[in-house]
């Protein structure tokens, strides 16, 4: 825990570690003041797509966090990002919430559903059998398709989860025999964004989340170290179903500024 506690940056998922729903996790508070307090430098990473860092900082502020717009990166601002550098002036048809477009927008893409350059998939409440059918039959005649982000499902609050941006992708895959590019963690674009963003080595900074298909294993191929809370979708016997290991496995975000009393060792890591 020393080890984690000297870290100069942290890298941190959010739902399912500062939050669930509109609450906030347990802790999570004490984590965030801990961060100012240590003048650490800190991100918070999502793959949600729908919302933009001042919708995320606001909801944090009715949960009574005030943590500013800089400290958020979302997957639709890594995906915008992405097809700024790949293509400057680029179209591309969207599937997906206002966060995903505003950042598309921003970054001077438009939007385009006859001739675009990307087909580019997001989260939306509002799927409908139109969207694939377009999405499809622009892929075929040489839209790339991109994704936000490879969650197939999202827990929702009171138990239970929604299908997710790969569930979207999916039937235009099969369709198209197309392959999209996901931008989202784990994809180490993402994650050495972060670390520039933070202006940190990755030796410098941790991952810390909650889920081992993404948050996990982007932090071991970034080189960072490794952090699973159990606060999300994961519990202590998640990890054996992977061939990885995060180095700490903590009870919530709350543990770091508390006492090592709090910490679970990893099952192989026991000597």
């Amino acid at each position: 825990m020393d080890q984690l506690r000297a870290k100069k940056g942290f890298l941190c998922d959010m739902d399912g570690v500062i939050y669930h729903g509109e609450e906030l996790i347990p802790g999570a508070r004490e984590f965030v003041n801990w961060l100012y307090r240590n003048d650490k430098k800190f991100l918070f990473l999502t793959n949600a797509s729908s919302r933009s860092p001042k919708e995320l900082r606001q909801k944090l502020a009715r949960m009574g966090l005030d943590v500013g717009e800089e400290h958020f990166y979302t997957s639709a601002l890594a995906t915008a990002k992405f097809l700024q550098k790949q293509a400057p002036g680029c179209s591309a048809y969207v599937v997906g919430e206002h966060g995903l477009y505003n950042a598309l927008y921003d970054a001077g893409i438009t939007i385009n559903d006859v001739d675009p350059d990307y087909v580019v998939i997001g989260e939306t409440n509002d799927y409908r059998y139109e969207h694939i059918t377009t999405a499809m039959n622009l892929v075929n005649r040489g839209a790339r398709l991109i994704a936000t982000n490879c969650d197939m499902t999202t827990p929702v609050e009171g138990g239970g989860s929604i299908p997710a941006c790969r569930a979207f992708v999916a039937p235009i895959e099969l369709t198209t025999g197309k392959q999209a590019y996901y931008m989202g963690k784990p994809n180490p674009l993402m994650m050495r964004t972060g670390l520039h963003i933070l202006g940190l080595h990755s030796a410098e900074a941790a991952m810390i989340g909650d889920r081992m298909d993404t948050d996990m294993i982007a932090g071991i191929e970034t080189g960072l170290d490794t952090v699973l809370v159990l606060s999300g979708v994961s519990v202590r016997e998640t990890p054996e179903a992977f061939p990885y290991r995060p180095r700490l496995i903590l009870n919530s975000v709350g543990d770091i500024p508390e006492t090592e009393r709090s910490f679970v060792i990893p099952p192989d890591l026991k000597g």
